[in-house]
Formats: structure tokens, sequence, C-alpha cells
């Protein structure tokens, strides 16, 4: 059976355009979706896709997009939730519309997605939600609190909502989360001066690329969750077990991974 209709949030750049161009590449048909209309029309362009503005925060907006892939009885096969927003700080330094951003964007963004995909993916029967969350949320992250717990919410929400899926008879509507370490996106980029913050477990900022092929590996093989750099997973889950070690070990991590990323930041930036 061909591919159908794919939705793609936060797709103005970034992870979100490459994921984009790979679904096109892949025969979908791309809806490019993001705050930003110009950057959603330049991607759609690329990619021969339907542009969409889109306020993830906005529940009926969700509602409409995925209305919209189906009208003139297209289908919805896929949709990706990648819109996200990262604002690093202790906790205690964040304003309260910066926590209540990062909620509203990241965790019930992705919920307004999930379920707004799977009120059509259900009757239909057939259907996968991604849902790009971060190894943020599967273990403590100095400098990223608030971030870490949107993930964390997206993780719960996402695992929990497939085993309801499960539980309810329903097999083949699939929802998985991809689980990066920090990635060298837009985002990303003025947060790489905070000395607070540790932005890799690994100290390598993982380019886009690579990221979206692992997405597209998840698309091919639905999986509940999967990590990358794999090993990271498992270690991320270690420390998660043993949260006294993780917080004493965790200045010592944050020291290091400051300056592997710095020396991979240049890098990067001599030869983008």
């Amino acid at each position: 059976m061909s591919p159908g209709g794919a939705v793609v949030t936060g797709a103005g750049g970034g992870l979100g355009r490459q994921i984009a161009l790979r679904l096109a590449r892949a025969g979908y048909a791309v809806h490019v979706t993001d705050v930003d209309e110009q950057a959603a029309r330049a991607v759609a362009a690329e990619v021969g896709g339907e542009a969409r503005v889109l306020d993830v925060r906005d529940q009926q907006g969700c509602r409409d997009v995925a209305a919209a892939v189906v009208t003139g009885g297209g289908s919805l096969d896929l949709w990706v939730n990648n819109a996200g927003v990262l604002i690093t700080a202790p906790a205690w330094e964040h304003t309260d519309e910066q926590r209540r951003l990062m909620f509203e964007v990241n965790a019930l963004g992705t919920m307004h997605g999930t379920i707004a995909a799977l009120e059509v993916m259900r009757p239909a029967a057939r259907g996968h939600v991604i849902n790009v969350a971060s190894l943020a949320g599967l273990v403590s992250v100095p400098g990223e609190a608030v971030y870490a717990a949107s993930k964390h919410a997206v993780m719960g929400f996402s695992t929990s909502t497939l085993a309801d899926l499960r539980v309810a008879g329903v097999k083949d509507v699939h929802i998985s989360c991809v689980c990066p370490d920090g990635m060298w996106t837009p985002m990303l980029h003025d947060k790489l001066d905070d000395p607070q913050a540790s932005m890799s477990f690994s100290g390598k900022l993982l380019q886009p690329e690579e990221v979206a092929d692992l997405v597209m590996r998840v698309v091919r093989r639905p999986r509940p969750v999967v990590t990358a750099p794999r090993w990271r997973g498992a270690q991320v889950r270690l420390f998660d077990l043993t949260p006294g070690f993780a917080m004493r070990v965790a200045p010592l991590v944050v020291r290091v991974s400051r300056l592997q990323q710095r020396s991979a930041a240049r890098k990067i930036r001599r030869h983008p």
C-alpha cells in the first residue's frame, strides 16, 4: 500500500524540515506545519507538499490540520510531533511565561497533535504517531529542569496512550517516542554558552540529518521508544535507577560535557 498523508509539526526548519524531506522522498503527501507561515511555505515548496500555519498549543488547530489531510478521501497515515521549545536555566530562574511556554508547546502540543491524529486513525484502524522527545525525557538534566519535565510528560503520555490502544484492542495504530541526545539545531545555537546546562550526555551534538534518519527507521518499523545514540539510552536509564549517584556526579557530567561540546561546536562552526 502506498503511503498516504503525513503531518510534521515545527517543520519550518531544523529537524522538522529534514523529516519532511525524507517523508516526501518516501512517497508521503507531506503537510508542513509551523507557527512561521513563511518558513512552512518554503519547506512545502521544497517537498512538493502543503503548508499550514499551526500553533500546536491550539487543539482545534491540530484537528483542523488532521481534517484537511483526509478531505477528499485522503488518509492520515503519519503524524510527527516535532515542534518544541528549549530555554535553559535553573528552574528558579525561568519566568512564569517561559515555564508555561515550554509545557504548552512541548507537552500539551504533543498531546494535542496525538489526540487529533488518533481521532482520525482509530476509526480507520491504521496510522502512526511519532513524538520527538529527548534523552531529557528519561533522566535528570542540569540546567533543563522545566524542559526535562515537559519531555518526561511526553514520554508518560505517549507510552500510556499506546497501552490504552492495545488494551482497547487497537493493534494497527502505533505511537513511538524518538529520544535523541542534543542536536545541532537553531533551537540549541544560543544555549551552547550556558555554563550551567548540559546540552548533551555524550558530549557530541547530533546533526538533524542523523535524527531524521532515525525517525525514518521508526516510520518503517514502529517501536515504542528509541534513543540516539542507543548506548546513551541505556546509560541514562541506569542513572534514573540510581538518583543519588546521578546527583553526586551531575557537576562533573556538566563540566566534561561542556568541554566536549565547545570543541565540537567550534568544529561545526568552522565547517557547517
